[in-house]
């Protein structure tokens, strides 16, 4: 289907909400851990307020550098669990989202935003609340001219990133996990948490000899 000059996909599948629950529990970090240290994005995108977390499942969105006419037509295709990956190119000449977009992502039941590229409006998207993770901040407003496509792959920091993958993203920054995957990494990441706490226990312990 087409609407206009974006380009949009035929309907996916989305993992279980039960599935992305139990996600919620874990940190990028120890979900990199858990998946050799691939499917991690770069350190480049990084949340836009700290404290951001998300996890959903990806809506990609590939949009012309600067230009955010796809990003707008994707308000259409948001479920709720999503969360928009969009690749602006990185670039940094202009912002694709700003406050507006991300409350309208909230309204239409999107869990937030990870933008490889530039975004606005920062201080007033930490106090609206929603989990936004870009390159950078610029005031420049984008062009909407298009083209683009919604729900096709699309890279995201390195990471080839499919319409109905798990992505998760928190201060440290953003992983995804293809659903094929989702048990392996849940049942790795366990023993990771676990293996963790007895280290913590080890050092807890260790203080309390030396003080």
């Amino acid at each position: 289907m087409t609407q206009d000059n974006v380009r949009v996909a035929p309907a996916w599948d989305r993992p279980d909400q039960q599935v992305l629950q139990r996600f919620r529990a874990h940190s990028v970090a120890n979900l990199g851990d858990a998946l050799d240290r691939l499917n991690i994005v770069d350190g480049g995108i990084s949340p836009v307020w700290h404290g951001a977390k998300a996890v959903g499942t990806a809506l990609p969105v590939l949009t012309v550098a600067g230009d955010n006419k796809a990003v707008i037509a994707a308000l259409d295709h948001i479920r709720p669990g999503d969360i928009l990956v969009i690749n602006a190119s990185g670039y940094d000449g202009r912002a694709v989202i700003g406050d507006n977009l991300a409350q309208r992502f909230d309204v239409f039941g999107a869990v937030g935003a990870v933008v490889d590229g530039y975004v606005r409006d920062g201080a007033i998207i930490e106090k609206l609340g929603v989990p936004v993770f870009a390159r950078g901040l610029t005031p420049a407003g984008p062009f909407k001219n298009g083209p683009g496509t919604i729900g096709e792959p699309v890279a995201l920091g390195g990471v080839v990133v499919n319409p109905g993958d798990i992505v998760v993203a928190d201060d440290d920054g953003v992983i995804v996990i293809p659903p094929h995957r989702a048990e392996e990494a849940l049942t790795a990441v366990e023993a990771i948490v676990a293996r963790e706490a007895d280290l913590d226990a080890e050092v807890a312990e260790l203080r309390s000899r030396i003080a």
